[in-house]
Formats: structure tokens, sequence, C-alpha cells
């Protein structure tokens, strides 16, 4: 499996805007599509965006397109999360996790797809 370890959350005002970083270690990155995940206090983790092995297709939920930015580069093992207008609402623990996958185009919408999990990283908007 590959090892993830999430950074780039903080402390933020609303408008504000962060970057969160995932660095992957352990098998082949590239063959693995990436997710962005995010639990508030109270609530289920839910997805937030998905990119593809070859970062060709991405996905975004509803709640943050237009706002957030996923992006990979494959040679340097890394994911990121570009957050940009932060609202209050968007205040959670942010986790990226692995999917391993055969397909270069793919990325799943479903939390049991992915089978890699970071430790997350809080991120904190106030209004």
């Amino acid at each position: 499996q590959v090892q993830l370890v999430e950074s780039g959350g903080g402390l933020v005002q609303a408008g504000d805007s962060l970057r969160l970083s995932c660095a992957a270690s352990g098998r082949t990155f590239s063959t693995y599509a990436m997710g962005w995940f995010r639990q508030a206090p109270g609530k289920e983790r839910e997805l937030v965006a998905a990119i593809s092995r070859s970062g060709g297709n991405v996905y975004y939920a509803n709640f943050v397109k237009g706002r957030f930015t996923i992006s990979r580069d494959n040679a340097k093992n890394t994911v990121h999360l570009q957050m940009n207008s932060l609202k209050p609402e968007d205040t959670a623990v942010y986790y990226c996790a692995a999917d391993s996958t055969r397909s270069d185009s793919y990325y799943s919408t479903y939390r049991v797809s992915y089978t890699s999990w970071g430790q997350g990283t809080q991120v904190t908007v106030s209004s």
C-alpha cells in the first residue's frame, strides 16, 4: 500500500485561500487514483474532489465547484487541493486517500474504494 501524509491546513478567515498537499510514498504513486475527503465534527466523511491516475479526469463535489482545484504531480508523488474563497462551512479535517485502479482515466466517488488514507490536516475557516 501507499503511505500518505497531508500538510497545509490551518486557520484562515472567510474568503482566504489554502493549498493542501499530500505526499505519497511506498508503491508507485501513478497507479492510484486520488481523492480528497473531509469530515466535520458530527458529520460523515465526504468526498470533496478526485483525480484519475493520469490527472486527465477530475471530479468535484457541488459544494466546492468553482472554488477548489485538485491536481497531481506523478513525478513528485504529490496531490494538491487548492482551496479558494473559503467559507466557514469548509471547516473540517481534510484527508487524502488512494484508490488502486487499472484505468488511467478512472476515479471513484465511493469512499469504500479508497484503501489508503492519510492522517488528515485540520482546516478551520473563521467568519
